[in-house]
Formats: C-alpha cells, structure tokens, sequence
C-alpha cells in the first residue's frame, strides 16, 4: 500500500492555493511520518514542544482542512476515538484490543458489490476488524508459558 510522500502532499496543496502556514506544514509532515493513525491529540502532544504556539484548535482546524480537500481521512473504529488516516485508497483496519495499535491491510472494497446495497448511494466505504495482534498474542503466549511452569 503506497503511502503519500510529504512533497507530493505539498504539492498538491499549493496547487490547491492552500496556505502553507508553518503548522500545517508541520501536522502534515507528522502524519506521512506516523501511519499510526493518530488522534488529535497525540498529535499535538508530538509537535506542542517543538512548536508551543500549536492549539489543538489548529491541529483540529488542519485535520479537518486536508479531510475536505482530500488528503486525510477519518476513521472511527471505536465510537468515541476519531483517529485520522493519511492514506486516503481504500484499505481496511485491524485494532488490536490488547495494545490500540492500529494496522492496514489491503482489501479491493469495489470488487464485490453487495446486492442488498446496489440502489443504494455509497458515500464511504470502510472495513473494521479487532483482535489481538502477533505482537501482542506472542507476548500472551510467553506469559501462559511462566505461568504454566
């Protein structure tokens, strides 16, 4: 899955006549350097040191920014976490409900039109899985093992 590069993005932004303030710039570099998915606020905690002029009404305002031109995507995998997705292609989620690591996994979600919904519009398509992760079922597995001893 190819992941947008922070010149292309800019590009694009200045060919969109986006102003290219110096926190935009910096919540976009953010996000083609960290494809974990991040919250508003774990990306204003990594770029508040750096930059304490950042609000987290500008990260919001920026985020929603690139969602409306097309550049980021939201996802909501649980009800009450909006998480931001720079790449933008159709893919699917994994959440690991041990560690909240979220993984991509490619899936063609235009391949297989659902009959039920073919006179239907469809505005977004998205596709959601949880479990728990190799990492994390690696670690689980360690730990039954000294417990079993």
């Amino acid at each position: 899955m190819m992941n947008p590069t922070f010149k292309s993005l800019l590009n694009l932004l200045k060919s969109k006549g986006i102003r290219l303030s110096h926190h935009r710039l910096k919540v976009l570099e953010y996000l083609t350097k960290n494809f974990s998915h991040p919250t508003v606020e774990q990306i204003y905690i990594a770029l508040h040191e750096e930059s304490p002029t950042l609000s987290k009404t500008t990260v919001y305002n920026t985020l929603n920014l690139l969602v409306e031109i097309g550049l980021v995507r939201v996802i909501n995998i649980e009800d009450n976490e909006t998480r931001y997705d720079i790449t933008i292609k159709n893919h699917g989620h994994f959440k690991c409900e041990s560690c909240g690591k979220i993984y991509d996994f490619g899936i063609d979600l235009d391949s297989s039109p659902i009959e039920e919904l073919k006179s239907f519009k469809i505005n977004y398509k998205d596709v959601y899985f949880k479990g728990i992760c190799p990492s994390c079922l690696s670690n689980i597995d360690k730990t039954k093992l000294k417990t079993e001893e």
